[in-house]
């Protein structure tokens, strides 16, 4: 008898096979050895449209909202180039799953979906929804090694041990399926003019769009404010010289400059004596491993022209390929469970680095500690060495395993001195404060070669005399907050902006812990991503900025709560004890329809105000050149490809905007390169990427198949 396993991508399916030495592929499966491996591509079912439930929503009216279906049904997912037509790749995979489960021979269907909401109803929505009355079991891995494989499939479980996963995810799905359709449709009604693209409104998009637009305010309406300080030089008898700050009261920046010249001008006498001296060694841990916000924060900070998703891309990348574990965690530490595998993961990957011999392996509680992992533990490195990486990947794997390495290298010292001087003849509580910085231990800092700044003061003793030689009087202003970056505001999004100052606060763990965010970790990318693709932000160098579109949205649209990051943070929590099995799917479900019926009925009561207005203008199309292919028509510019304008005629010639010869190559056909093609035959294209990442020129033909209709590229390379 077969077991049939549903892989949630083709290349982990080939991970599994990989596992169990399984070497024949069919269309669409791999078979061998008792098993059937398969899969999806991500999520071959959605949810009904709207439409599909009844006809009369094919249109957008306001009286027919809002819009809640009797029960959620499920259908193949629409092509992305075609919504109105289903995908014909997803219909024909699906169909080879239904049948592989259908054979006689099949005892048993397991799901190998990734382990998260996600994953979940990706399997059960394909497996559910064929009724099968066989076994179902789950592959809960956090990483595809064919070590991990085989132990995992030793210790699967029953797929009904996870009903309170599932629960959480259809219900995050049918919640944001009713919010979106319903509250998108409306807001577009009534303050969009023009058709075009529809005024998106989101249960994580606005709480996010909102974070932009205060800080953005904050910065609008910042009033700088004066101050003052007051420093001194001061030598030494051995004739060394330092510098300090006037400080009174704990604090050294003063609004009352009149102040600081009395004391100034009582300077006259340059004798000043050593009032204290204080000495403190420092320990300095290493930042947490990572968890997917903070890797993204790490790299889109640290590298030119990263963006969250893109992260979130490359590291899933490197999972697939089984170099590093599961992304999309939000924990900062790993299970106890997993100090073994670790040990090995280490020896592995500090084999022959320079600092190796202080690499130092111990079960240390701020690395694994159960009771701060969320669902999955933190991202490291797997036992796998990779054997090629592309660039980018290079720079996530890395962070990656570097982060794991600091954590057995020795911990960081530094010593903090902190020297008092008070002017022998100065009749006030201030002394000048001199703070000096040595580093004593290098440690975890050598992984990354992070320098030290040391300042070192001069060697003296209390009562020691010195003699002020210089003085100065400064004028400052306050600054104001500085624009969000993706890295500040995944750290807000991540835990409502709770304990967000210190990324070890505990506070900002109690919030990780308990699911209390804007949505989760494998959704904030896209959430940032789509509120650029939609207008509503834009980015400048690195700051995200709101546009005025995002702006008006913010300051028009009624519905508050959806702006609120406690409301926000209190559905995911909602969302996160479903799967903790505190609360029902069905109670949260009831509070969404009740919150979205009267969301809507706000917006209808509302005055009618156009925040966008949407104008057309109309193009004027120009011939790129003749067509090759029956030299009756030219070739223009579409939507979706450079094509012939003699289609209606039959001709087929077309060069597709997403072609994935080029794309592979991570180009986009541009019109001078199309025009190039059609004038000469071949276009001399610069900055082509191979699979390694490097760069390379070539000339490129686009060519008639001898034996078919269809067109290939042919690539000839430059010296």
């Amino acid at each position: 008898m077969s077991k049939v396993i549903i892989a949630e991508k083709p290349s982990v399916a080939k991970n599994i096979a990989d596992a169990l030495k399984i070497k024949g592929r069919q269309d669409g499966y791999y078979e061998g050895n008792g098993y059937i491996i398969t899969w999806a591509f991500g999520h071959l079912m959605q949810l009904y449209d709207a439409k599909d439930y009844d006809e009369k929503m094919a249109r957008w009216n306001m009286e027919n909202f809002p819009f809640i279906p009797p029960n959620f049904r499920y259908k193949v997912k629409s092509d992305p180039r075609n919504k109105e037509k289903e995908d014909l790749g997803a219909r024909k995979q699906l169909k080879i799953i239904y049948n592989l489960i259908k054979r006689n021979d099949v005892e048993m269907v397991i799901s190998a979906c990734d382990y998260d909401r996600e994953g979940q109803i990706i399997g059960d929505t394909i497996i559910y929804n064929l009724k099968t009355q066989k076994q179902v079991y789950r592959l809960l891995l956090n990483e595809w090694t064919p070590d991990e494989v085989l132990k995992g499939l030793q210790q699967m479980k029953p797929n009904t041990e996870m009903r309170p996963l599932q629960d959480a995810g259809i219900g995050r799905q049918w919640a944001d399926w009713v919010i979106g359709i319903n509250l998108t449709s409306v807001a577009t009604l009534k303050y969009q003019k023009g058709k075009g693209k529809a005024l998106n409104i989101g249960r994580v998009l606005l709480p996010t769009l909102k974070i932009i637009y205060d800080r953005d305010r904050e910065i609008e309406n910042f009033k700088p404010e004066e101050y003052f300080k007051l420093a001194a030089t001061f030598k030494t008898q051995d004739g060394e010289a330092y510098e300090g700050t006037y400080v009174e009261n704990e604090e050294d920046k003063f609004s009352n400059k009149e102040h600081l010249e009395k004391i100034q001008e009582a300077m006259k006498d340059p004798s000043a004596i050593i009032a204290d001296k204080q000495v403190e060694r420092k320990k300095e841990y290493p930042p947490y491993l990572f968890n997917l916000s903070n890797l993204q924060g790490f790299i889109t900070s640290k590298f030119k022209g990263w963006t969250s998703d893109k992260v979130l891309k490359v590291a899933q990348s490197l999972y697939e390929k089984k170099y590093i574990t599961y992304p999309r965690t939000a924990s900062v530490v790993l299970e106890e469970s997993l100090v073994g595998k670790t040990a090995k993961v280490l020896e592995n990957i500090t084999r022959g680095l320079p600092y190796e011999n202080e690499v130092k392996f111990s079960k240390l509680k701020r690395v694994f500690d159960n009771s701060k992992v969320e669902s999955h533990s933190a991202i490291i490195p797997t036992y796998l060495l990779p054997k090629s990486l592309t660039k980018d990947e290079e720079i996530v794997y890395h962070a990656i395993k570097n982060r794991l390495i600091m954590q057995f290298m020795p911990i960081a010292e530094h010593e903090e001195t902190k020297i008092m001087t008070k002017m022998s003849n100065l009749d006030t509580k201030g002394v000048f404060v001199s703070k000096g910085r040595v580093q004593l231990v290098e440690g975890w800092r050598k992984v990354e070669k992070i320098e030290s700044k040391d300042n070192v003061l001069p060697l003296v003793k209390v009562h020691d005399l010195v003699e002020m030689v210089d003085h100065k009087l400064t004028s400052h202003a306050t600054k104001p907050p500085k624009h969000h970056t993706e890295k500040t505001l995944l750290r807000v999004m991540e835990t409502c902006g709770k304990g967000q100052g210190d990324e070890e606060s505990e506070e900002m763990m109690a919030a990780i812990l308990s699911g209390y965010s804007i949505g989760t970790p494998a959704t904030r990318a896209e959430t940032i991503k789509k509120l650029k693709d939609i207008g509503y932000i834009e980015t400048k160098n690195k700051s995200l900025i709101c546009t005025e579109l995002g702006k008006n949205l913010v300051e028009t649209f009624p519905v508050k709560e959806l702006f609120d990051l406690e409301f926000t943070g209190r559905l995911e929590k909602t969302l996160s004890d479903i799967e903790k099995q505190k609360f029902t799917k069905e109670s949260f479900l009831n509070l969404i329809f009740d919150f979205t019926a009267s969301a809507v009925n706000t917006i209808k009561h509302e005055k009618d105000i156009i925040i966008n207005e949407v104008t057309y203008e109309k193009k004027s199309i120009d011939a790129l050149g003749k067509c090759p292919a029956c030299s009756q028509g030219s070739i223009i510019e579409g939507q979706k490809g450079y094509g012939c304008n003699n289609w209606k005629n039959g001709c087929k010639f077309v060069i597709w905007k997403n072609d994935k010869f080029l794309a592979a190559l991570k180009k986009k056909p541009s019109k001078t390169m199309v025009k190039m093609l059609l004038k000469n035959g071949t276009a001399t294209v610069k900055g082509l990427t191979s699979k390694k990442g490097n760069k390379f020129d070539a000339n490129l033909r686009y060519e008639k198949n001898p034996d078919n209709e269809y067109y290939s590229w042919k690539m000839e390379f430059l010296n």
